[in-house]
């Protein structure tokens, strides 16, 4: 409970803060042409409180709202969200009764296309910009700190489907023909599914492998095993105080030789073999079964030397814990740390930022697939994304990449989206004629339609996982 409260209190501050900035940036753009902002408000209505015309008072019940000028601030309950409902605009708001009456020249209606322009592309700027400039100030504030691949001595694991194309337990990945690897991240997979070549070391020597240049991304991510994983030999790190392991008097430095008579050189195989477990579970329909499941058998070899060798029985936890810190790869190799000064953060931020929209760009062709459709997370998956624990880094790295996510987002060219608005507003400029009314309500339900399907199939995916089913 402890962890999901955590997750879900760093999820809400940081929609909250990407959901301010980005309607922020439609209110400052309006503002500076004098466009009518009528709400401003964070999630959506109906309001737990809210407040007019300033954020630093309340004004009394005898106040009243002036057309053209008074500002309706507000917080809503429904933490989805939030709008800026700007005068003479057709919107999610669906006002069309404004939009019957004569244009006002404080309305989004009478303004130029350009300015217009500006004001649909304020949250979209304002949301790229700050992740760039979140990341420049991790960068400035941290460092990069990362482990190289070539640094990885131990080499990687691979799946039989990385075995087929040539790959062996150990192997050092150094590179492919669009250049070296850097570290162990989502551009390495990138890279390995689009590469016709990779260069190797095996046994201390370089190889060349060749690679048929289309390897599907999305399966090399979701096999289990993953395509590659770096190799962690399986040495306890710790022992959780009444846990299974304890009962056995496993120690720090013993090594997991083997589980459930399958051999086990890494914490890879370690996983896969409870995985395998956990799947099992899932068709367990008595308690008996269940248990009969947990049994286990494993095989310790004691101490760093490993001489003394021991098979013992013991039973997991319900949640298939053997109650054993495994140890980190930053045990076995050498790290690498950039460091950046205040100036040199900026350029770093934003190419590591825009790294960042390209891998997500090139990934999106995967969601048009049916493994796709299944891979989408609504707000579980988004939540778990951030650590179990409150870290600031991880707090502010995830922030910027959902700043990220939300730019891009919103402006595709749906409907209901900043980039639909942008797009009617782009066919205005060009011909020198606005869509009609009918027309961009129609859009509008349509575009609000495609959202909510979207946000039930994502939403409907976590679900399914949390059972079980996917």
């Amino acid at each position: 409970m402890e962890i999901f409260l955590i997750r879900l209190l760093q999820f809400l501050l940081a929609i909250s803060l990407l959901v301010l900035l980005h309607e922020g940036g439609h209110f400052f753009f309006a503002k500076l042409f004098g466009v009518w902002v009528e709400k401003f408000y964070l999630f959506f209505d109906p309001s737990i409180y809210k407040w007019k015309g300033s954020l630093f008072r309340y004004p009394s019940k005898k106040e009243k709202i002036t057309e053209g000028k008074t500002t309706v601030y507000g917080i809503g309950w429904l933490p989805l969200g939030g709008y800026c409902k700007i005068a003479g605009m057709i919107d999610e708001s669906m006002d069309t009764e404004q939009m019957k009456k004569e244009p006002k020249p404080y309305e989004f209606r009478t303004k130029p296309a350009w300015q217009r322009l500006l004001i649909m592309i304020g949250g979209v700027l304002v949301n790229f910009l700050l992740a760039l400039f979140i990341y420049a100030m991790v960068l400035f504030t941290w460092g990069n700190q990362y482990i190289a691949v070539k640094d990885m001595t131990m080499g990687m694991k691979f799946n039989q489907e990385a075995k087929d194309y040539g790959f062996k337990d150990h192997d050092i990945l150094i590179g492919t023909e669009k250049g070296p690897f850097k570290e162990f991240s989502a551009d390495l997979y990138r890279d390995l599914s689009t590469a016709h070549s990779v260069d190797i070391i095996r046994d201390g020597k370089p190889m060349k492998i060749s690679l048929p240049g289309d390897i599907n991304l999305l399966n090399m991510l979701k096999s289990t095993p993953n395509f590659v994983r770096p190799f962690i030999p399986a040495e306890i790190d710790s022992i959780l105080p009444g846990s299974p392991a304890s009962s056995l008097n496993l120690a720090k430095g013993d090594k997991i030789l083997a589980i459930n008579g399958t051999a086990i050189d890494s914490w890879n195989e370690f996983s896969d073999v409870l995985g395998r477990v956990a799947d099992e579970m899932t068709e367990a329909t008595t308690p008996a079964d269940s248990l009969k499941l947990r049994q286990t058998t494993i095989v310790v070899a004691r101490g760093k030397d490993g001489v003394d060798k021991d098979t013992m029985n013991v039973t997991l936890t319900p949640d298939l814990k053997l109650g054993i810190g495994m140890t980190s790869i930053i045990n076995y190799y050498k790290a690498t740390t950039e460091e950046y000064g205040f100036l040199e953060s900026f350029p770093a931020g934003a190419a590591y930022g825009c790294n960042v929209l390209a891998g997500y760009v090139g990934d999106l062709k995967y969601v048009f697939t049916a493994d796709g459709a299944k891979s989408l997370g609504g707000f579980g998956a988004i939540g778990s994304l951030f650590p179990p624990v409150w870290d600031w880094h991880m707090f502010w790295l995830m922030t910027a990449f959902l700043s990220i996510i939300l730019a891009f987002m919103n402006i595709l060219p749906i409907p209901a989206l900043d980039g639909g608005h942008v797009l009617f507003l782009i066919y205005e400029m060009i011909t020198g004629k606005a869509p009609s009314e009918k027309f961009m309500i129609y859009a509008e339900y349509i575009g609000i339609g495609i959202l909510m399907l979207l946000m039930i199939v994502a939403n409907l995916n976590d679900i399914l996982r949390w059972l079980g089913y996917m």
